[in-house]
């Protein structure tokens, strides 16, 4: 099966997934009396179409006609998407606990209505929690040496920014603010800086060429790269002062190597070779402390096998909406945070944005500050 292909079957997934969504949390919500006979067929039936359309129906509108009313629309549609996921998770806990009706009969409707009420609650406090914005979290790491005699050398990682026709100028001038204020020695991002559309980031180069550190900014891919259309993206990140490692390496200072990869999950996806690191190791000066960016958390033992000594990934927002997190564990189970792998640290953050739902639930996103101190 070819690219194309690939992705149509992924899509297809995709929509299927959203679909049974729909019709799940449908049923079970208008089997509540009170709102059954509140709402008339015909008006659910309306309901339901406008909602299954209002994400899809929003990027395409983001896409073909971008403005205020497409932004809107995104948006608006972005929120459900949350708030059905967590409608979802809520009533099929509510049907585990009464046996799905048969056991504990007296009981459905009033589980039903009682995780209707939580999944409304629960997705209010997932948007305050998005909207608070990303907080700095601080990893410590040993390493042998630094270069030109120094006893440390501070890092800070961006992840997953998803910048686009949610996530715009305004939300990136705080993001460079809050970096610029830890006065990082190097920045790196790992990934998915654009979203869905390259189109919609390119008024944003200006503000990304604000992004500097003595010892410069550098990136990889991540699987949107890939959604968004690779070349114009990477024209994007290039003309935003980005330099991308693309399976090979560079020095960032003499004794300091950064490693890099094209996304692995995307390359997966789409029937490339995803399984390699060998271009991205090969041939590496010695000694140097060799830091290794991955978007996606995979490969990480054979990263420390070639001798890297950090790791910095990204890709899984650390589930975003819990509990999203026990089903993105399983492909990735390095889900979120700091491991110690074969003598490798491995950090992955959560992201510094959100993907889809403006919606972040218990964690916040990040920015990642690495020290490393000998």
């Amino acid at each position: 099966m070819g690219s194309a292909g690939r992705m149509a079957l992924f899509l297809g997934i995709v929509l299927s997934v959203w679909s049974a969504f729909h019709v799940y949390a449908f049923l079970r919500v208008f089997s509540i009396p009170a709102l059954s006979r509140a709402v008339p067929f015909a008006a659910r039936a309306a309901l339901f179409a406008l909602l299954w359309l209002s994400y899809p129906l929003g990027r395409v509108l983001a896409r073909q006609v971008p403005g205020a009313v497409a932004r809107a629309v995104e948006a608006a549609g972005a929120i459900w998407m949350g708030a059905l996921f967590l409608l979802v998770a809520a009533l099929l806990v509510a049907d585990l606990v009464t046996g799905f009706g048969k056991l504990w009969p007296a009981g459905t409707v009033p589980a039903r209505a009682v995780a209707l009420g939580a999944a409304a609650l629960l997705s209010a406090v997932a948007l305050v929690q998005a909207g608070r914005g990303p907080s700095v979290v601080r990893h410590e790491v040993r390493v042998a040496s630094l270069p030109g005699g120094r006893t440390e050398l501070r890092l800070v990682q961006l992840s997953d920014l998803h910048l686009g026709t949610l996530l715009g100028e305004r939300w990136l001038a705080r993001r460079i603010a809050q970096v610029e204020a830890l006065a990082p020695d190097l920045v790196v991002v790992t990934g998915d800086l654009v979203d869905g559309e390259a189109q919609a980031v390119e008024p944003l180069v200006p503000a990304l060429r604000t992004l500097t550190a003595p010892l410069g900014v550098w990136g990889v891919t991540g699987n949107h790269e890939y959604y968004a259309g690779l070349e114009r993206c990477l024209s994007v990140l290039s003309a935003g002062g980005i330099r991308v490692l693309r399976d090979e390496w560079a020095l960032a200072a003499p004794g300091l190597v950064l490693t890099g990869v094209d996304d692995l999950t995307a390359r997966r996806q789409l029937g490339l070779d995803g399984k390699t690191l060998d271009a991205a190791f090969a041939g590496l000066p010695h000694p140097a402390v060799v830091v290794h960016l991955s978007h996606s958390p995979l490969l990480v033992r054979e990263a420390a096998e070639r001798g890297a000594r950090l790791m910095l990934s990204g890709h899984t927002h650390g589930g975003q909406l819990w509990p999203f997190v026990f089903l993105s564990a399983i492909p990735y189970p390095f889900q979120a945070g700091r491991y110690e792998v074969d003598g490798m640290t491995l950090v992955v953050s959560r992201g510094t944005g959100t993907w889809g739902p403006p919606m972040r639930l218990f964690r916040r996103s990040e920015i990642v500050e690495v020290v490393l101190r000998t």
